[in-house]
């Protein structure tokens, strides 16, 4: 069932105007709309309806030179600035796999799209913004200083849509899954768990014994995973601050999950965000948001893969952050160091 906004496209653009300080999505919760249905109200005043199927945002987006990629969920927004290439289409699951760009993209998710001219303080900002089918934000790319502006009038002038109106019918959002375990199969799941060799197998194995990551987690215990305190998190952002640790970082929603790969330099807390500044990577936290830390150590062939993943309070994932091997091993001993210093949860084992 379609979700109707209630609101004129005139009216949604005035709100836009009054409130021109406020992100685009604290404006679509202010109007209770969807922030594609507030894109699309400024389709003819900035914005313009293309094609959303991947393999065209991918064959725009490769054409633009250096550029910012934006992906996020709720509770954190993670930009990486760089160059779209090495695209690997895929039905199910597509990327883009570049030292500073790395992507995993979940095509069915992809399914409304724009191209966004919008005037700032800065002067013009342009952006292709990709969302699902209830509206949310799954992808976007922001062009910088040095963009190919030719490349985009080229985009804009061969993806175009027919369909240019400026009002946009939307799917109800899914609820997030909270955490789904079965303790009857504990047992299983610890027996299998150790014969795991790649972290991709864990998702398999929970679907196989009907459970989730998180509900897996809770009843999984020791020595697989480690319940870790809330204030972990930003202890965790400043000791790899602190030590230059690499890292990789994974946030994501349901259509794509965005990758940095280095170590993080400057912390810039500012009320309740903490945020990673730093050249080329930017990483903007609500601290506020995260109610479960998780420690997950899970054998590989190359080694344990040791992981910290953050949960909100409906059991949505936050993030993911590994360590970077060294010489084809999953294991780092810098950052396992990390992970064992940081606090366990109260009443943890």
């Amino acid at each position: 069932m379609a979700v109707d906004v209630a609101l004129s496209p005139d009216e949604i653009r005035q709100f836009r105007k009054d409130n021109a300080k406020l992100r685009e999505r604290d404006v679509a919760d202010r109007l209770s709309i969807s922030e594609a249905q507030l894109i699309a109200a400024h389709v003819g005043h900035g914005a313009t309806r293309i094609g959303a199927h991947i393999n065209q945002i991918m064959q725009i987006a490769q054409t633009l030179g250096e550029v910012m990629a934006l992906t996020r969920n709720p509770s954190c927004v993670h930009e990486k600035t760089g160059v779209y290439d090495n695209y690997h289409p895929g039905a199910h699951a597509s990327m883009i796999l570049t030292e500073e760009i790395d992507l995993r993209m979940f095509p069915k998710h992809w399914c409304h799209a724009f191209m966004v001219e919008k005037e700032i303080e800065s002067g013009m900002q342009r952006s292709v913004q990709v969302f699902d089918a209830a509206g949310d934000a799954v992808h976007k790319i922001y062009l910088r200083e040095g963009s190919d502006l030719i490349a985009w009038q080229n985009a804009m002038d061969k993806h175009t849509l027919p369909d240019q109106s400026d009002d946009l019918q939307v799917e109800p959002r899914a609820p997030v899954e909270a955490a789904k375990a079965d303790p009857d199969k504990a047992e299983t799941l610890r027996k299998e768990w150790t014969r795991m060799t790649d972290t991709h197998q864990f998702l398999r194995l929970t679907s196989k014994l009907k459970m989730n990551r998180l509900g897996a987690y809770r009843i999984a215990g020791a020595p697989f995973v480690r319940p870790l305190a809330v204030s972990a998190v930003d202890a965790m952002l400043h000791k790899l601050a602190n030590q230059g640790t690499s890292v990789m970082i994974f946030v994501g929603n349901k259509g794509c999950i965005q990758i940095h790969s280095g170590p993080i330099k400057t912390l810039t807390p500012m009320g309740p965000w903490q945020n990673v500044m730093d050249p080329g990577f930017n990483l903007h936290l609500r601290l506020d948001h995260v109610a479960e830390v998780w420690a997950v150590d899970k054998p590989t062939q190359r080694g344990p893969a040791l992981s910290v993943e953050a949960f909100d309070n409906e059991g949505g994932l936050i993030f993911q952050i590994f360590g970077i091997g060294k010489e084809g091993m999953d294991s780092r001993p810098e950052w396992r160091a990390i992970v064992d210093s940081l606090e366990s949860s109260e009443g943890a084992a």
